[in-house]
This record gives C-alpha cells, structure tokens and sequence, in this order.
C-alpha cells in the first residue's frame, strides 16, 4: 500500500540499512510497509549484490595493526579504492574484526568469517558493508602473535588513507620499547629472513651462481672470483635479513648488536603491505579507443 509509505518511514529504513533512499521506498511499498520484512529484504538483496561483485579485483584497503596484552594481530583488509579505504565504514568495520581475533585468540580466516559480532557473523557484516558501499571488500588475511614470556611489539605505516604496511615481532628479552623498535625496521626494511642460517641453500647457490657469472662478466682475474663473489654473498644476506641490516633509527648500529645491547633475542616476525601480491587490472584506455575506432 503506497499510501502508508511516508517519509518519515523510509528515513528509518534509510537510517538501519544505509541503503539508496529510492531503493527504501520501493522495498518499503513491496513490503506494505513493514519495517521488519523490508530490512529482510535490503538484506536479501544487498547480498545478491555483494555476490556480483565478489569477482571484482580489491587490491586496495588498509592493514589494522592491534595489540593488547599478550597479543598481537595483524589484519588486512581489502577494496577496490583508495577512497573507500578511507572510509570511516570502512575501517570501522576493520578494527571490529581486529578486535575480534584480540578477543577470541584465533587466526583462522575461516573461523573469523564465522565468529558473530553483535547478532550477525562478520562474513554476513561484510557482505552488508559491500552492499552499503558498492566495492567489493574481502578480509584477505590475519596473523596473530600470542606469548607466555616473550614481548611483543607492533607498528603501522600509512597516511591519510590509513595503515598500509604492518609489521610485529615477539622477542625474547628486552622491553616494549626495543620491540616496537624492530617493527618498525621489518616495516621499513622488509627483511625476508631472521638471520643468514635462516636462508635457504638452495637460493645462495642460486645467488652465489647469478654473482659468479655476473664477475666473469665483468673481466675480473680468474683467482679472484671466489673471494668477490663471497663477498656479494655477505652483503646480499646482510640485506635481506634482519640481524643484519642497519638500525633505520641508527645506521651505525646493527639490528644484531642493538639487540646484544640488550640480550635480547627475535623469535619470529611477519609484515604485511596492502595489496602485496595481488595482480591489479589496468585499463589501457587509448588502446580500448582505438579497438572501437577500427570497429566502426
């Protein structure tokens, strides 16, 4: 019945689902003007909508840095553009499934989906976020650090569309402080190891044969290339780990001797960096005009 529709009903549907005004009112008719059903409804129809768009690329978004305790997470969260990453939706809805995994101690993407937040599972709050905000929106991954002794520590990067590069530690010794510290070098620096033992054999052969032909090439003396090619060895593993990169907040340190400094030791570390990984579409538009050009 049209005629109980008034304006101040569809603002109330408007105001609990979010959803456009127009679409309010059309549900709002359909259902003859019960609140209840017609949120069922934008519902139902918000999710038939986040279906079609759970095949579009996300490689935007933030990553939620959290720590409380003995525990610490990290969560990145995906969408398609930078502008919705800035959205307050958006990263409300992030730190609620930050909070969660805090909370219940788990790191299982699956568990999370289904773990329930306010009456409703945080897959069935996603799904309604995509239909409020028309992207499509995926929780791509979680880590969660938990310690009995050791100490965490947990640092964000980002700007004004928030967090976009994450990093946590657990150390064994030192403090809150030196551990903050070296998140923010696997941060910064991105080490792929802890130390040179943790690099795999198989890949310093492969280095250690891309070195030797590169100083063949280079016209070195034939008794010299063992110890030049050892020596790019040990700067490259120096680099890609993390006891031996320089301290970012003091190059003339080592992270290795900061951490003798305090007879701390690192027992394991992870980052994350939005969009790491993911293969974005790219639009040539002058090709798409010139397809069209040769068509007509």
């Amino acid at each position: 019945m049209a005629e109980i529709i008034t304006a101040a009903l569809v603002k109330t549907l408007r105001d609990r689902t979010d959803a456009p005004m127009m679409e309010c009112k059309k549900i709002l008719v359909k259902a003859n003007g019960d609140i209840d059903l017609a949120i069922k409804m934008i519902r139902e129809a918000g999710l038939a909508k986040a279906v079609k768009k759970a095949d579009r690329v996300a490689a935007e978004g933030i990553v939620v840095v959290s720590q409380s305790g003995n525990r610490a997470v990290l969560l990145e969260v995906n969408c398609e553009t930078d502008f919705v990453a800035r959205e307050e939706k958006f990263q409300s809805f992030s730190k609620q499934v930050a909070d969660t995994v805090l909370k219940n101690g788990i790191d299982d993407l699956a568990a999370v989906m289904n773990s329930t937040v306010d009456g409703a599972t945080i897959e069935t709050r996603r799904l309604e976020l995509v239909s409020q905000i028309g992207e499509n929106i995926s929780i791509r991954r979680v880590a969660l650090f938990q310690t009995a002794a050791g100490v965490l520590g947990a640092y964000g990067h980002g700007g004004a569309n928030g967090v976009r590069i994450g990093a946590m530690v657990e150390l064994s010794g030192g403090d809150a402080a030196l551990a903050r510290d070296i998140a923010m070098q696997v941060a910064a620096m991105n080490p792929e190891y802890i130390d040179a033992n943790a690099i795999p054999a198989e890949r310093v052969a492969s280095e250690r044969a891309i070195f030797m032909k590169q100083t063949q090439e280079e016209g070195k003396a034939a008794d010299k290339l063992p110890m030049i090619v050892e020596g790019k060895i040990k700067k490259w593993s120096k680099e890609i780990t993390l006891l031996g990169q320089s301290f970012v907040k003091d190059p003339s340190l080592s992270i290795e001797a900061l951490l003798k400094k305090s007879d701390a030791k690192i027992l394991r570390f992870t980052r994350f960096e939005v969009g790491e990984g993911i293969e974005k579409k790219t639009d040539n538009f002058v090709e798409e005009v010139m397809a069209q050009a040769r068509g007509a």
